[in-house]
């Protein structure tokens, strides 16, 4: 074998035990709480040493850290695929309506992994406050962006009403009904499209509103998903 051999195994040995940690991480956090899970139980159910722990996290706040850039990672890139095809915009809308139906319909839904991680970590400063923060920050500046080609004058008006509409159904479907939640976000979402495109309407815009250009048969937008995969 030569040093070059060994040197790729080597590295596939440290990405598969990283990707492990992240994978045992995901797990375990979203359904019990990054404070709840130690180091000791990661090590254990990941099969790694903590040595290996250590050489790839400075600390468990540093894998959660990680944990939730792999689920925005994850999401951007879906939406990124979605967002890059010749998908009208409102479909596109209603696409991601009924993925996070799905989601919240899902066995083990236990709400958004930002928001809790959010809710255990209230300090504006600590990273894993700030990850959430990008996160949404991200999304709510995406999501406006899609609206802007609906309705460009209220963009920002309804990209909050979207995520306004999306928070409190991930959190209606984790603390009660998730059927009824999520029929609640489709047609919160439905009016919004509806309230929006009849405002360009009357604007006398030149420009078609999506809905005019193709049928807007929503289908569930695979992997825009506020949880880990496999939790």
């Amino acid at each position: 074998m030569t040093r070059t051999e060994a040197g790729a195994r080597a590295g596939r040995r440290v990405s598969e035990a990283r990707e492990r940690l992240l994978r045992t991480a995901g797990q375990l956090f979203y359904a019990e709480g990054i404070h709840t899970v130690g180091v000791d139980r990661l090590v254990a159910e990941a099969k790694v040493t903590n040595a290996t722990f250590y050489r790839h996290f400075r600390s468990k706040e540093d894998l959660a850290v990680a944990y939730l850039g792999s689920v925005d990672q994850a999401i951007r890139g879906q939406i990124g695929t979605l967002t890059a095809q010749d998908v009208p915009t409102d479909v596109i809308l209603r696409g991601i309506g009924e993925s996070l139906v799905e989601q919240i319909r899902s066995p083990g839904y236990r709400g958004c992994a930002f928001l809790n991680a959010a809710a255990e970590f209230p300090d504006p400063g600590h990273p894993v406050h700030r990850a959430v923060v990008e996160h949404r920050a991200w999304f709510l500046r995406t999501v406006t962006g899609l609206f802007a080609d609906i309705t460009p004058a209220q963009a920002e008006h309804a990209g909050r009403h979207f995520v306004m509409l999306r928070d409190g159904a991930m959190s209606a479907g984790y603390l009660g009904d998730p059927v009824a939640a999520g029929e609640t976000l489709l047609r919160g979402i439905e009016g919004l499209l509806r309230v929006h495109i009849a405002r360009r309407a009357d604007q006398g815009s030149a420009t078609p509103a999506p809905s005019d250009r193709l049928p807007a048969e929503a289908a569930p937008v695979s992997g825009i998903d506020c949880s880990p995969p496999g939790a």
